[in-house]
Order: C-alpha cells, then sequence, then structure tokens
C-alpha cells in the first residue's frame, strides 16, 4: 500500500541528486532524432546494419522508414553494375529490420506503410515474403483513406507483383473514377493511369485522357517520367491521341541532356508501336546516343547502346558498334543476345561475321526461350539470311515440344507460325489437332497466323511433292469457316477493330476481305473522329474499294475536323488517292483537310509531307502552301537528314515518290515556279533497273529488230523529258 508513495518520493530524491541524468532522461526524444540524423549520414550498407543492430531493442516506425529510405538511397546513387542487392537482402541485420517491420506495421502511417513496401520490392524481396504479404494486406485495408501519392505509389507496388488486373487494382481503379474531377496531382495520376490501364473501359480511357489535357495545361508537366509515363498509358491502351502524344515530344526534346539510353531506347519503342514519327527525337536520340559509345565498356550497357542506336545510325556508328559488340559476343546473356539478333534485323544487317556470333550466342541459349521468343529468333534468322542446319533442327525440336503440351490460342498460333518459316516446313497430326482443337476460342489474328502458315505448307508440299492432302484442305476450310463466322458475329466496331489493325496476308485478303467489308459496312455508323483514320488506313492496306465506307470517313472528317488531330490527315487521304476515288463535296473534304494542317506544315515530319503531296497530286489536287513547303531548300535539307537514317527500302520508296511529285508539279502547276530537279536521279534509277529485261520482252525485242532492219533501229525503252517509261519503241 505504501509501495508507490514510497516509490515516487525516490524518484524525486535521485531528479534532486542527479539533475543532469534526469534530463536525459527527459530528453530522449532528441536521441531519437540523433539517431535519425547518423542513419541519413552513413555512406554505406554497413554502417546503416552497425546502427541498427546496437539500436535494435529501441528502434521506433520512424527510424525503421529512416534505415530502408537510406538503404534505398544507397543502392540508387551505384550504377546498375555495382548495384549489390542480393548482399543488402540476404544480411543479418536486414532480418533483424524486416522482423522489427512486421512487428510495426499497425502503427505505421500511410506513407511509411506504403514507402517500405516498395523499398522492400526494389530490394528484390520476393512477393510470397511474409514482410511483404503483411503490408499489402494492412495496405488494403486503408485503401479508401489513401491520398492519391501514396495511392499511385501502392498501384506501382501492385504492378511490380504483376497484379495488374487483380481484384484489388480493380479497386484502385474504382477509385481513380470516383475522384477523378478533384485530382490534381498529374504525376501521381500518369503513374495511376498505366497501373489501371488493363482494367478500364473505353470511355473511362477517354476520361482520363481529357483530365491528362486538362492538368498539362495547369500545372508543371515539363519532368520527363510524367510524359514517359503518359506515353506509356496510350500505348497501352493502343490510342495514338496526337496531341498528348505531341506535348510530351516536346517535354523530351527539351530534356534531352536528362535522357540516358534506357529512357531513350523505351521512347523509341513506344513511338513505333504508337506509329508516331518525330524526325527531331530521332535526330536529338542519335546525337546523345553516339556520345555514349565510347563509355560502353561492358555488355549489358552496349546492348542497350546497340539495339536503341543500331537502327537510326550512320555507317561508321554501326561500325563501331559492330565491332564493339564482337569483342564481347562470348558475354551476352539469354536476353542480350535476343536483343541484339532483334537490333540487327530492323538494321538490315549483312555483317556475316557479327550475324554468326550472335547466332552462337542464341543457340548457347536456346532451350530457356519462351514460344514468343522462338518465334522472333525465327524471323531474324530467317531474315538475315542465317542458315545453320543444326540451329533450326534445334528449333524445330523445341518448337513443337511446346505445341505438344500448349493448350493456349495465341501461344499456339505463335508455335505454328515459328515452325512454317522453317525450312521444310510440315506439321503431324499431334500438330494439326492441336490447331483444331483451339480454333473456336481464336481471335482473328490468331485464324490469319495459322492460315498463313497452312498455306506455306500447302505451297511447299505442291512445289516438292506435286501433292496436297486431305488434312491440308481441312484444316484450311476450318479457318474459312471460324474466321467467317467471327466476323459474322462481331457487333461493336471497337472490339473488331483490335482484331483488324494488323491483319494482311493471302489468307485474309482471298478468303475475308470481302466479309470484313460488308461487316464494316454494317458498323460503319460507329465509324468517329476517334477511329476512322484507323479505318482509312485498314482501306488503303486492302486495297479494296467500298464508295459506302469512303464516302462515310470524308463525312465524318467534314463534320468533325476540329476533334481529328492534323497527324491523321494523311491516313485519311491515303484511301482516296490509291483508289482514285473523289467522294461527295471533294472539293470541301480536301480543303478543311488543308486547313486543319496548315499551322503544322513546318512542325510535321518530312516523310508524311512527301507521302501527302504525292497522294494529293493523284488526285489532282495541288495545294500550293504544301508544295511550296515541300520544295523549300531548308525543308529538302531535312527530308535528305531523315533518308539516311531510313531501312533501304523505304528511302527507295520516299526519293521515288518526292521525283514523281517533283514532275507533276512541274508539268501540272508551272505557275508555282518550282523547278524539276531529278534527272539525275532519273537516270541513275535507269542505270540501276530500267536496263533489264525478262524473258518475253527480249523475244519481242529480237523480233522487231528483224522485221524493222536491225538492232540499231530499235530501243527496249524510251523515256520522256521527265522519266515516264514507254516500254517499246523504234
Amino acid at each position: 500500500m505504501y509501495f508507490f508513495p514510497r516509490l515516487w518520493l525516490s524518484m524525486f530524491h535521485v531528479r534532486a541528486l542527479c539533475p543532469f541524468s534526469w534530463k536525459v532522461f527527459q530528453f530522449r526524444p532528441l536521441s531519437c532524432d540523433s539517431l535519425i540524423t547518423q542513419i541519413n549520414n552513413c555512406t554505406n550498407e554497413e554502417k546503416v546494419f552497425d546502427l541498427i543492430e546496437r539500436n535494435k531493442a529501441t528502434l521506433s516506425e520512424k527510424q525503421v522508414r529512416c534505415a530502408f529510405n537510406t538503404l534505398w538511397q544507397l543502392q540508387k546513387q551505384k550504377t546498375s553494375l555495382l548495384k549489390n542487392l542480393e548482399t543488402v537482402r540476404d544480411h543479418p541485420q536486414f532480418l533483424t529490420l524486416h522482423n522489427l517491420t512486421r512487428n510495426q506495421i499497425t502503427s505505421m502511417n500511410d506513407d511509411t506503410l506504403v514507402n517500405v513496401l516498395y523499398i522492400t520490392q526494389q530490394l528484390t524481396v520476393e512477393a510470397h515474403d511474409p514482410l511483404v504479404e503483411a503490408l499489402v494486406t494492412e495496405a488494403w485495408k486503408r485503401l479508401e483513406r489513401f491520398d492519391i501519392d501514396v495511392l499511385s505509389t501502392f498501384s506501382t507496388c501492385l504492378a511490380n507483383q504483376h497484379l495488374y488486373c487483380s481484384p484489388l487494382m480493380g479497386k484502385i481503379a474504382d477509385i481513380v473514377n470516383r475522384n477523378l474531377e478533384t485530382i490534381q496531382d498529374l504525376r501521381s495520376l500518369s503513374v495511376l493511369m498505366v497501373n489501371i490501364s488493363s482494367l478500364i473501359s473505353r470511355c473511362f480511357q477517354e476520361q482520363l485522357v481529357n483530365k491528362t489535357e486538362l492538368l498539362f495545361d495547369t500545372t508543371d508537366s515539363s519532368k520527363v517520367n510524367i510524359a514517359r509515363s503518359i506515353v506509356q498509358f496510350l500505348r497501352n491502351i493502343k490510342y495514338s491521341y496526337y496531341p498528348l502524344l505531341d506535348r510530351c515530344n516536346e517535354v523530351f526534346l527539351s530534356s534531352g541532356s536528362q535522357l540516358d539510353v534506357d529512357a531513350i531506347s523505351k521512347i523509341l519503342n513506344l513511338y513505333k508501336l504508337l506509329q508516331f514519327h518525330s524526325f527531331e527525337f530521332i535526330t536529338m536520340a542519335k546525337q546523345r546516343l553516339t556520345e555514349m559509345i565510347p563509355l560502353s565498356e561492358h555488355p549489358a550497357h552496349l546492348v542497350k547502346l546497340f539495339v536503341a542506336l543500331g537502327p537510326v545510325a550512320g555507317p561508321e556508328e554501326k561500325e563501331r558498334l559492330n565491332s564493339s559488340l564482337l569483342l564481347m559476343s562470348e558475354e551476352l546473356s539469354r536476353q542480350q543476345a535476343l536483343a541484339v539478333l532483334e537490333a540487327m534485323e530492323a538494321m538490315e544487317s549483312r555483317n556475316s561475321h557479327l550475324i554468326k556470333k550472335i547466332a552462337s550466342a542464341v543457340q548457347k541459349h536456346l532451350d530457356y526461350y519462351k514460344p514468343i521468343e522462338l518465334l522472333k529468333i525465327t524471323q531474324a534468322l530467317i531474315f538475315l539470311q542465317f542458315h545453320s542446319k543444326e540451329l533450326f533442327v534445334k528449333l524445330r525440336e523445341l518448337l513443337f515440344s511446346y505445341l505438344k503440351v500448349s493448350v493456349i490460342p495465341h501461344e499456339i498460333s505463335i508455335l505454328v507460325c515459328a515452325i512454317f518459316m522453317l525450312p521444310s516446313p510440315h506439321l503431324d497430326e499431334m500438330g494439326v489437332s492441336r490447331i483444331e482443337a483451339v480454333l473456336p476460342q481464336c481471335c482473328l489474328n490468331e485464324l490469319n497466323d495459322c492460315a498463313t502458315s497452312v498455306l506455306r505448307w500447302i505451297q511447299y508440299d505442291h512445289r516438292c511433292l506435286g501433292s496436297i492432302t486431305g488434312k491440308q484442305l481441312k484444316l484450311l476450310q476450318n479457318l474459312d469457316h471460324f474466321g467467317l463466322q467471327r466476323l459474322q458475329q462481331s457487333n461493336n466496331l471497337s472490339l473488331l477493330w483490335e482484331e483488324l489493325r494488323s491483319l494482311k496476308g493471302d489468307w485474309f485478303h482471298e478468303s475475308l476481305l470481302e466479309e470484313t467489308v460488308a461487316t464494316l459496312q454494317r458498323l460503319m455508323d460507329e465509324i468517329n473522329y476517334i477511329n476512322v483514320a484507323g479505318i482509312a488506313s485498314f482501306i488503303s492496306r486492302t486495297n479494296y474499294l467500298s464508295p459506302l465506307l469512303l464516302d462515310r470517313i470524308a463525312s465524318v472528317v467534314v463534320q468533325h475536323i476540329e476533334k481529328i488531330h492534323p497527324f491523321s490527315i494523311l491516313a485519311i487521304i491515303l484511301p482516296f488517292s490509291i483508289l482514285n476515288y473523289d467522294p461527295p463535296q471533294r472539293d470541301k473534304f480536301f480543303g478543311m483537310c488543308m486547313q486543319s494542317l496548315s499551322s503544322y506544315l513546318g512542325t510535321l515530319d518530312p516523310l508524311v509531307l512527301v507521302f501527302l503531296g504525292f497522294s494529293l497530286a493523284t488526285l489532282e489536287y495541288f495545294p500550293e502552301d504544301l508544295l511550296k513547303t515541300i520544295f523549300n531548300i531548308r525543308f529538302l535539307a531535312r527530308l535528305d537528314s531523315q533518308l539516311k537514317i531510313l531501312p533501304s527500302s523505304l528511302r527507295s520508296r520516299v526519293q521515288f515518290r518526292l521525283m514523281e511529285l517533283n514532275r507533276a508539279v512541274y508539268l501540272e502547276c508551272p505557275e508555282f515556279q518550282i523547278p524539276w530537279f531529278h534527272d539525275r536521279f532519273c537516270q541513275q534509277l535507269y542505270n540501276k533497273d530500267g536496263s533489264s529485261m525478262n524473258g518475253a520482252q527480249q523475244e519481242i525485242y529480237k523480233m522487231l529488230a528483224d522485221i524493222l532492219g536491225g538492232i540499231n533501229c530499235v530501243k527496249a525503252s524510251v523515256f520522256s523529258p521527265y522519266f515516264h517509261t514507254l516500254d517499246s519503241s523504234f
């Protein structure tokens, strides 16, 4: 009963006798701040772990967070080659920190909770680790109260675990949808957009795009990471929304000095997938990457540089890259060897020594590649004209072993496609049964891949064996049946377009094209300003004249021209040019298209302007502003610079179209005073191609010479002053 009063009395005596000790005890929080300062000042991980060991009995929530932050900051300061994540994660005192954190989870504030989860993932702690599971579970409980910044970080944590389509990510998407009007942080929103993109409707996608445009105008959107997230989101939803792409491109151009090889490579790949062309960005990227060549002393860095710079490099840069890579080819990992092989395909490489080295590196890892990677390897090797019986036999064995156990339609179509790219294509009964089993589940792309493969098989057997089997014809008939059935059952243009956007090949044109056009005509009321350029591109690619569809395209453009970005105009005009079709209100349609373009003539990609000018010229439409922009010394210099980095086939096509446009303008519009300057180009073209004749032409040439009195009286071909070709003359 007298214990507590006596205890207090004793404490007062201690306070009176030892005032200094009392002050130290009273201000213990200062020692807490002191420990945080010490942790923040650590210059390596061992010092952090030493402090954890000496203070593990008293570590607070703030100190735990500080320890995690410092460990991660120390790793971030290192290059990827010097990071030692495994050493940190397996350190005995990291386990101490791990256990302390588990005990403090419920007392952590929201920001600390999610921040610690993020750092544990960056330190490669496994998703099934008890700490990670406990952090995710606690975050799920608090989800509704998270602010936008914490929510975006948590969504990234889920994305790191590949939980893009999980119920938890769906809940985050719902929270973003309900709170979209109040969100003002573009950085956090752009991260959330990327992470929830797999789960959201088309309507919600458009709302996010509109919100992003608004925030671009009202907040600081100059950071590269924000712009890159926005472009990634557009790629994820397969929406080439040019106004946002253009703005993001300006951010990248203004921040060129900040971009490393990873960032440049990522942006170039996103642009390629979105079919967005920026000559200025490619020029800047080429310059930045070229500066990095002397710094490439490690395979990982060199491979990234080769993949990003190779396809746009000049001859000198390519030679330097090839030489460096030859020295390191033996050190390449599985993914690095594949990346280099794909880049060489894009570069149209003819360096046989390097091709052989990289093929050898790929073969070393062949057993560990996935089906889609085996397809990429097969495509690249065939394109690069590399022949190795041993490698192709091994490839075939692997493809058949995957096909034997696969039940996924997309994977089966990939495997079949790769098998029939190899020499001596064939398929056994097991392979045929695999295809037949998944046909009802296949989309049009998968059906097209399988049908293209079967046609190769039929052509090979007919050529080599002189026969076609019943199972081949039956399989082709089944493919026709399911393709037509899928088209006839389509009732949504957006869903159909996802399957049509990349369809091509003989089977599609012969078996499905007419039914596809009929389906598009049935759904043409759904053609709007968002999808009109895509539908126009499809008509251009298939070369199918449908006045109903072309008139609908022209009508949508005339009604909604202000909503259609000028970058889409070429795609819209192209089918009218290719098919030589004039829509109703022809002059109004073309006039509105050119009016939309007028303020962008100085910024559009040079290739786009050349093809646009040629397309309009074939329709006998010659807008003066466009033509004087093209036939301008400054523009032609830009075009010449771009031609140097293009694949040879595209470069030749652009040069020929420019010549044809120059000829048409010179002859049809002399009042523009644009000179004819392609005589030398035409002569070079003639010297290269024009003097060759096929067998029938040679026979006719000899007969005419006999009839007309000798070879001096006959010419195989004659050119007009402006390179119009006459097949024969005398």
